[in-house]
């Protein structure tokens, strides 16, 4: 059974793990340098601290995905933002399509929703259609008055 949780300081080697799996071969960390364990729990401290939800997915006691979401275009900078976040989420290769990141996605609306977050985007490179398909479909969890947008944009590596 998968189970989602808050992630704690010990998650973040298995987040790092399926964070770096997959830079080499998808566009979807917008990166193409593998993330440091040092880079992802200064990562992780920054989430925390700004109040921003770092979730895990686990199965059988492994962390097989995580999604959060941080401030969209700067905390304070443009005020008309503060209401709109952007959020990631990201599953091991060996658990696509079994539902983990639809799982993480419903229970980080819910967060995103119980913080009155009115928006949360989501840019994904158009090369990315695995990414573009999973958040089109609709969510159980958002509602008629929450929002997910999608943002694509061209780009390669």
């Amino acid at each position: 059974m998968i189970v989602i949780r808050d992630a704690t300081s010990s998650d973040m080697p298995a987040v790092r793990r399926t964070y770096n799996a997959l830079i080499p071969h998808t566009t979807g960390t917008w990166t193409e340098e593998l993330q440091t364990l040092p880079q992802r729990h200064a990562w992780f401290r920054r989430q925390t601290h700004a109040g921003h939800p770092v979730l895990v997915a686990v199965d059988a006691e492994v962390v097989i995905g995580f999604a959060s979401y941080g401030s969209f275009r700067g905390s304070g900078k443009w005020p008309g933002y503060c209401y709109t976040v952007e959020h990631t989420v990201h599953v091991a290769e060996t658990h696509w399509g079994r539902g983990v990141g639809r799982s993480l996605m419903e229970t980080l609306i819910e967060r995103a929703r119980s913080a009155d977050v009115h928006v949360m985007v989501g840019a994904i490179d158009s090369a990315n259609t695995e990414s573009q398909r999973f958040h089109e479909r609709p969510s159980a969890a958002a509602g008629a008055h929450s929002r997910v947008s999608l943002v694509c944009v061209d780009g390669g590596r």
